[in-house]
């Protein structure tokens, strides 16, 4: 039986940590960032988990 591939689009947004939780990065800060206040985009910046409920999901697609 072939080797499994990872899936390449995961591999570049998550990150598993050493403790097996999983970061990503928030969304909207890619554009129409006029309107939106430095509390907001500052907040934005931070590194975040992933749901629970979709740990095991992105972890399968990292074949962590």
């Amino acid at each position: 039986m072939p080797k499994m591939k990872s899936v390449s689009s995961a591999k570049k947004r998550f990150k598993v940590t050493a403790t097996g939780k999983v970061k990503r990065k928030k969304s909207g800060m890619r554009h129409n960032l006029g309107h939106k206040s430095a509390k907001r985009k500052r907040n934005l910046q931070h590194d975040t988990l992933v749901a629970p409920t979709h740990k095991a999901t992105v972890k399968q697609m990292l074949l962590a």
